[in-house]
């Protein structure tokens, strides 16, 4: 170390010569050869550039770093032209370090260090050098800047900041592969030799790895490293600065490799053969062994699928993958049956999931193992026939009747006997006793489809030898219907029909129910009941589908006429035996608008008018009263003052029997007389009047005084009637009712002899023979009377 500082201050005394040069920049570099005169900037004068005489050379100084010599390290030396060596002038140092790190003599000039110093600690320090005359305390030249450099020695080795370092990489990786770039730092100056020149190389790790001398990229060096051989590797890289020759310096880190798994092994059973055994008992859905094939990788490229080859037992059994073990657990897919089969015998495979494609050439990454099972047999409880039984029984059948049997066997080698009981909880009303040996289902009460339908309860069957050993099964019992009530109709019963319907129109569509089965049950049937088919105003149509439609059969009702109609219909269900009623449905008529909607069903609403209040319509027919009573008044009155006779001659009693205006209708006129009247003579007692005409005034009739019963008028009437009867050929026997009974109030008065006032003798009838043969009969019986005697005519 001393002898190097010595030749740096040999070196430095040669090109420099002792002289000093200033910090600040110059407009001109000056030779330490030239003439002492420069051109410098002094102290707040910087903006000014004049040549002055030369007072100070400067140059730029250097020390040694880490310098150890015992005496003070000579930096350098200031002096002043106007120094003439009497010992006048005084040399002052001031800035980084001065008294502390650096001292001048005032008297020389010349500059020490007085202690070590580090350049990475600090690389210069910046001084101002001042040359004051002793006596007069004043500065003889202005005051300068200049630097002294710490000259750099290689005292720093390299060092890894990032260390120590962690990288990875994918095993059966090519040579070259990339892995890590490690970087070394040196605190040297790197502008002054080689001090900071790095070179890396391997010290530990070859020959798996290599690293590039100048970049510190490490790579890997071997092909096809397996991870399932050394996962993990540990890597010393040195650093050396001089570029690595001979007394440089170096460090080093450690790089911790390690190698990644690829899916480059298959997996594998390692052995062929799997034994499992497995009780017979065992539920469906159970695990009943794990089977395992190992798999050198790790993670994702170690999962397996595990997969029953198609053949034997693989519709009994089902292979899943534990996530976390990655076993194959084999499960129960359909129950066993030691007494079926003993054993089986199928194929397992196990195949990787996720597949590397580098490494399909290596061969199939699956493997095959043969498990055999084996069916341990177990005392089983007793197995029903049927999973279900499903038994019929009519309503109201004898108590005692049996209805069905159940069936449980004993499976197991050596079977036992079976005993059978109802289990009290499901039928806890006691409907149903069952015997205990044979099995068979009977009635212990009567039964009613109508209370309950349908019945449903369990049967335990138990083995003789070992009684904890049961099984259970439903029994599901239908009560069947006794057709025990007849169908009736669905409501409405009530329904309504326009005034202005056409024939044709269905008007209500009703349905039936039945107490004894639904309507889905059976087929009900529609029809007009006998009386009702005579002539209907209404049908029924039977649509064949539980319902029928009420169809009209006029055109047009009036409400005037008929308001309300009776429809009776008959109703038959299709179940034995046959069960029918009459329903009688209320037909109202209604006034409907032209759409058909119903406006009123109201009798009342016939004679109001719609939307007058009752108020109006009281006033209307008030209104109405009085028109009514004018009128008749008015009338009345006109008839008091015009006493016209409808006869010309009272003398002509013919002319009587025209004005009479009825010449009779037939058997069809039941207006023109009073049937009863021929019948009963004393009817004339009434007084009442024509129903033929007209009346034309409101007077009472005539008074007549009371006629005596002719009984020879009475049986000659009724033997008219009866040869009239007798005889359907013959005409309405009424022409003795139009001259017998004209009734009162006619200006004729009567033509016979009932009512007369006059006794027979005042009486000549001989002129009735003129009047024609339809009055010849008349004439003959009262011309022949003449001869007898008058008072035996009463």
């Amino acid at each position: 170390m001393l002898t190097r500082n010595c030749l740096s201050l040999l070196l430095w005394v040669l090109f420099d010569g002792g002289l000093l040069t200033p910090l600040q920049p110059q407009p001109q570099q000056t030779l330490a050869t030239e003439p002492r005169e420069n051109v410098i900037h002094l102290p707040g004068q910087q903006s000014h550039f004049h040549r002055v005489k030369r007072g100070w050379v400067w140059n730029q100084f250097f020390v040694l770093e880490e310098y150890m010599g015992s005496e003070p390290q000579y930096v350098g030396k200031l002096h002043s032209d106007l120094d003439k060596g009497e010992g006048t002038v005084k040399y002052t140092l001031s800035g980084d370090g001065a008294g502390t790190v650096f001292t001048i003599d005032e008297t020389t000039g010349d500059i020490h260090a007085i202690r070590s110093l580090d350049r990475e600690e600090k690389p210069f320090y910046t001084l101002r050098a001042q040359a004051v005359d002793i006596e007069t305390r004043k500065p003889l030249e202005p005051e300068s800047e200049f630097i002294i450099k710490v000259q750099d020695i290689n005292d720093n080795e390299p060092k890894f900041l990032d260390g120590p370092y962690i990288a990875s990489v994918p095993e059966m990786s090519p040579v070259g592969a990339y892995v890590l770039q490690v970087k070394a730092t040196d605190a040297d100056d790197p502008t002054y030799g080689n001090s900071a020149r790095v070179v890396y190389s391997i010290l530990q790790g070859q020959p798996y790895f290599s690293i590039d001398p100048k970049t510190g990229v490490i790579r890997t060096a071997l092909p096809n490293m397996d991870r399932e051989v050394k996962e993990q590797y540990q890597v010393l890289i040195q650093a050396k600065d001089m570029g690595g020759q001979l007394g440089g310096l170096a460090g080093t880190t450690i790089v911790n490799i390690t190698l990644t798994d690829v899916n480059d092994n298959p997996p594998r059973f390692p052995k062929s053969i799997f034994h499992l055994k497995v009780p017979e008992s065992s539920p469906v859905g159970s695990a009943i062994g794990r089977i395992k094939a190992v798999d050198p990788d790790f993670g994702q490229n170690a999962e397996i699928e595990y997969n029953i080859v198609p053949g034997d037992g693989g519709n009994l059994f089902d292979i899943v993958t534990d996530e976390d073990t990655q076993e194959g657990v084999i499960k129960l897919k359909k129950p066993l049956d030691f007494e079926t089969k003993k054993a089986y015998t199928f194929k397992v495979e196990a195949s990787n999931v996720h597949l590397d494609h580098r490494f399909h050439s290596a061969g199939p990454f699956k493997d095959t193992a043969t498990v055999k099972i084996s069916v341990l047999d177990v005392d089983e409880p007793p197995v029903f026939s049927k999973p279900l039984y499903t038994m019929e029984v009519y309503e109201d059948t004898p108590v005692g009747t049996i209805i069905g049997a159940v069936t449980a066997q004993d499976l197991d080698v050596g079977s036992s006997a079976v005993r059978y009981l109802i289990d009290w909880k499901s039928d806890g009303d006691s409907y149903f006793t069952i015997d205990a040996t044979e099995g068979t289902i009977a009635t212990n009460e009567l039964l009613d489809r109508e209370s309950t339908a349908q019945y449903n309860f369990s049967i335990i069957a138990s083995k003789v030898s070992n009684p904890l050993l049961t099984s259970r099964v439903n029994i599901l019992i239908n009560v069947l219907d006794v057709n025990e009530f007849p169908p009736e109709i669905s409501v409405p019963y009530e329904t309504a029909v326009c005034e202005n319907a056409k024939p044709g129109q269905i008007i209500q569509i009703v349905s039936a129910a039945d107490r004894d089965l639904s309507p889905a049950g059976q087929q009900f049937s529609f029809k007009l009941s006998p009386e009702a088919a005579i002539k209907p105003n209404f049908t029924v149509r039977d649509f064949r589908n539980n319902t029928a439609g009420i169809e009209t059969r006029r055109n047009g009702y009036s409400r005037r006429q008929q308001e309300l109609y009776f429809l009776p219909v008959v109703i038959e269900d299709s179940s034995y035996p046959v069960q029918s009623s009459t329903n009688t449905m209320t037909i109202r008529v209604c006034r409907c608008d032209s759409d058909g909607t119903i406006l009123s069903c109201n009798v009342e609403a016939i004679f109001l008018p719609v939307g007058l209040s009752t108020g109006a319509l009281i006033a209307i027919l008030l209104c109405i009263v009085i028109l009514l009573a004018i009128v008749v008044l008015y009338v009345a009155l006109r008839r008091q003052k015009k006493k016209d006779t409808l006869m010309t001659s009272k003398e002509d009693i013919r002319d009587n029997v025209i004005h009479y205006d009825d010449e009779g209708g037939g058997e069809e006129d039941t207006q023109a007389f009073d049937i009863g009247a021929l019948r009963n003579p004393k009817v004339i007692e009434d007084n009442k009047i024509r129903r033929d005409i007209k009346p034309d005034s409101l007077c009472l009739p005539r008074q007549r005084p009371p006629v005596e019963d002719n009984t020879d008028i009475r049986d000659f009437i009724n033997q008219r009637l009866q040869e009239n009867d007798v005889d359907p050929t013959a005409p309405p026997y009424d022409s003795l009712a139009t001259y017998a009974y004209e009734g009162n109030g006619s200006v004729a008065d009567s033509l016979s002899s009932i009512e007369s006032l006059t006794t027979e003798a005042d009486q000549d009838y001989n002129y009735l023979t003129d009047w024609g043969p339809r009055f010849k009969v008349l004439a003959d019986m009262f011309g022949e009377e003449e001869s007898y005697n008058p008072d035996k005519v009463t």
